[in-house]
């Protein structure tokens, strides 16, 4: 038998995994996501302090601003500022996108798996 990795989700021909189980896999996902956030959240910081060249918690404030979809904080003064501070908008967006569908899988497929649940 195969070793099944974190996301593995069961074909629609094997049957539903028991709610420990699927506990278990909403726990990773949410891991999983924590991970992501992190990791976005600590290239905003680092960028905000070395090329906008904001304070440590000016920078944590400003990732987090921008991250959770409130808006910027700081004004952006130079050029290189401006341009990191755009693509980390963009990448925080679709950040929120990937997050979003990471936290709602384990929930669709258990929901389409019942629905397609092998007769007999």
């Amino acid at each position: 038998m195969r070793k099944k990795h974190l996301l593995h989700y069961e074909h629609h021909s094997e049957s539903l995994i028991s709610h420990t189980q699927w506990l278990r896999r909403i726990f990773n996902t949410a891991w999983l996501a924590l991970i992501i956030v992190g990791i976005a959240l600590i290239g905003g910081i680092i960028g905000y302090h070395l090329i906008a060249g904001l304070g440590w918690v000016d920078a944590i404030l400003e990732a987090s601003m921008i991250l959770g979809g409130m808006g910027a904080v700081a004004p952006m003064t130079s050029d290189a500022a401006k341009l990191f501070a755009s693509a980390y908008a963009l990448l925080s967006g679709l950040v929120i996108i990937t997050i979003t569908g990471i936290i709602l899988a384990p929930f669709l497929h258990r929901m389409m798996h019942q629905f397609h649940e092998p007769k007999g």
